[in-house]
């Protein structure tokens, strides 16, 4: 892989992440916060609608993208390990695939799911939303750390092969 390339999907993966880091902190921060604060059957079609929304949003690309572009840095860290900064581009690799990509498929996702077969205003949904309110948020604070984890070693793979 030439240089220009390496470092390119370097710099698409780093900012990637950052952008990520910072929406995923937003939910964490405040978000989750405000939802919580509403009646349980208004915060659960706020949390349904952004859910639906978030998938025909312009975060799809960026999160397949940044977790496509984080397995060929793991890789090409492999396969360079001779050259500068492999073991920041590994290790953001590997981290970002698994604190946000799979957390997202594994946890959140079915977390989202069945969020949204919930009857929001039977009397069966407030201990579902307050323990969903709880989980996901914990979950999502592992997934904001992992987008901030990786931005930070891509930066120092950019830095090491500068």
């Amino acid at each position: 892989m030439s240089a220009i390339w390496l470092e390119g999907l370097l710099w698409f993966s780093a900012l990637g992440c950052g952008v990520l880091a910072g929406l995923f902190f937003a939910f964490s921060a405040f978000i989750m916060r405000a939802l919580d604060r509403l009646p349980p059957a208004a915060g659960i079609a706020a949390m349904n609608a952004i859910n639906e929304a978030i998938l025909r949003s312009l975060f799809m690309p960026l999160f397949l993208g940044t977790t496509l572009s984080a397995v060929a840095l793991a890789v090409i860290g492999i396969l360079q390990w001779e050259q500068p900064g492999p073991v920041a581009m590994f290790s953001g690799g590997v981290i970002h695939v698994v604190g946000m990509f799979a957390c997202t498929m594994f946890i959140e996702v079915p977390q989202n799911n069945a969020l949204q077969r919930v009857d929001a205003d039977s009397a069966a949904a407030l201990p579902v939303w307050q323990r969903y309110l709880v989980r996901w948020t914990m979950w999502n604070h592992l997934r904001t750390l992992s987008c901030v984890a990786a931005c930070a070693l891509f930066v120092a793979a950019l830095v090491a092969r500068a």
